[in-house]
């Protein structure tokens, strides 16, 4: 028989299985004071209510059309089946002393520290979630980290026999061309139209429409000239063998509280969970034998100058530390 319901579904399915068949008199005592305590599945003398079946499939149904009664029931009834089933391998597996198993004693015990591994970690990732205030006062401590930049940028590329480019201008045009963009920006007068000559050309390439850069997602020289400009001049990124890059500055602005509330929120909230980690390291007794595991990570990351704790759990979250980056 092929059962289709979700591996983690199955291991958690059999784990709270083996409870039910362990305390099934227990399970059958038990009356239905509302819809949501209705018995709608029995296996043995196990019973399942409503409120019990939902919680336990609600991660493997089916979203498929809402408007489709008769596709929702069966797909149901499939899922009944499947928890059917299970419930009944799990009561036989009981009774015929699996449960008891190295094999099967071991995959439970694992399976229970992961469950209880996964609440304790969920339990502290809420006690370690920052209030509006906290985050408010974050926000306001480093106003500078949410500075934004609207620009456009002017690619004006050379050709010679210092670069690959097969199309663009020659050195010293090129440089006069930058030039004259920012002599005439700089003496307060209009470069658009000089600046627009490469909008569509072989020559360069200039941005059609202007963009928003919060602070540290341009490249460094880029950024720096950016926020160091005036609004409304050009000024000038870099001269290379392969291009003039300069950037327009339009407008100065900060993302508000609002847009960035989130991920202030996840960030504090990951190097809260750190430290609370840290400190259960330290006061849980850890011990690991170095000739068998090696040295810890930690430390030789720190010869090289790059430092790693964060918790896979951590690195994997939204607004997880690594990159130390909270922009959108």
């Amino acid at each position: 028989m092929r059962l289709r319901i979700h591996g983690l579904v199955v291991s958690a399915l059999l784990l709270t299985a083996v409870a039910y068949a362990q305390e099934s008199a227990t399970s059958a005592e038990k009356k239905s004071s509302a819809s949501s305590n209705r018995v709608v599945l029995k296996v043995g003398n196990t019973q399942v209510t409503e409120a019990e079946f939902e919680s336990r499939i609600s991660d493997i149904e089916s979203s498929g059309d809402g408007d489709n009664e008769t596709a929702s029931q069966k797909e149901r009834r499939r899922l009944g089946d499947d928890y059917a089933s299970v419930l009944m391998l799990s009561q036989q597996a009981v009774k015929n002393h699996l449960d008891t198993t190295p094999e099967v004693a071991r995959k439970l015990e694992i399976g229970r520290i992961q469950i209880l591994s996964d609440a304790q970690f969920a339990s502290l990732m809420d006690q370690a979630k920052p209030t509006p205030d906290e985050v408010s006062q974050y926000y306001n401590t480093h106003l500078h980290d949410y500075d934004e930049v609207q620009v456009r940028r002017l690619f004006i590329w050379k050709t010679g026999p210092n670069t690959a480019n097969r199309k663009g201008l020659a050195p010293d045009a090129a440089k006069s061309r930058a030039d004259a963009i920012l002599k005439t920006s700089s003496a307060g007068g209009d470069a658009t139209k000089l600046a627009e000559a490469f909008k569509i050309s072989d020559e360069g390439m200039l941005d059609s429409e202007p963009l928003t850069f919060p602070r540290g997602e341009m490249p460094p020289a880029m950024e720096k000239a950016a926020f160091a400009s005036a609004e409304g001049k050009w000024s000038q990124v870099q001269d290379t063998a392969e291009s003039i890059i300069l950037v327009h500055l339009l407008k100065r602005d900060r993302q508000p509280l609002e847009q960035v509330a989130s991920l202030i929120e996840k960030r504090l909230q990951s190097e809260t969970m750190l430290s609370k980690l840290d400190a259960l390291k330290k006061n849980s007794g850890i011990w690991m034998d170095e000739k068998y595991f090696g040295t810890a990570a930690g430390a030789s990351n720190q010869k090289s100058g790059a430092v790693s704790s964060t918790p896979s759990k951590l690195k994997d979250s939204p607004g997880g530390t690594e990159g130390g980056n909270v922009q959108r």
